[in-house]
């Protein structure tokens, strides 16, 4: 059974990725958005024993599956299950574009209105993608990329998995 992680820059096009291979091969889909964060605002990150709790509930509970996120240190926690991991290594041009054009997360945003809204902040924090050295940094992802000793893909542009 497929165990796969995709990771990216904000505006990637990851979740859209997980969506198609979720439906094409049957996988449970975890956003790991849905997973990291406090539902307050402004938005706090949740204690990784909290996160890393979440995860293994879904884990346990799904035995092929598809995660997704730009979070480095919570996807160290399920890369040594994975079966293939896929690096969404787009120019931050493009991941801006993306984010400009993204439809309506419900899963994140009570409407369209309020995703809008936080836009720039969106556009500003995807900017940062290649000077940040955190957990959401490309040198984050990069890494993990390849330390990853199983199947690997990375993609340069959304065109490339289509």
């Amino acid at each position: 059974m497929s165990k796969v992680v995709i990771f990216g820059n904000s505006g990637s096009g990851k979740s859209t990725l997980a969506k198609e291979l979720s439906l094409q091969n049957n996988l449970a889909h975890l956003d790991l958005d849905t997973v990291a964060w406090k539902p307050i605002t402004p938005p706090k990150r949740l204690p990784m024993s909290e996160s890393g709790k979440l995860i293994n509930d879904f884990l346990s509970t799904n035995s092929g599956w598809v995660i997704e996120g730009c979070y480095s240190d919570l996807l160290e926690l399920v890369t040594a299950q994975a079966t293939e991991v896929i690096f969404l290594n787009l120019p931050v041009s493009a991941c801006i574009e993306n984010a400009k054009n993204r439809p309506w997360e419900p899963h994140k945003y009570e409407n369209k209105e309020a995703q809008d809204a936080n836009l720039e902040m969106l556009i500003d924090w995807i900017a940062q993608y290649t000077a940040r050295t955190d957990t959401f940094s490309k040198l984050a992802h990069e890494k993990l990329f390849n330390d990853f000793q199983g199947e690997k893909t990375m993609y340069v542009s959304n065109q490339q998995h289509i």
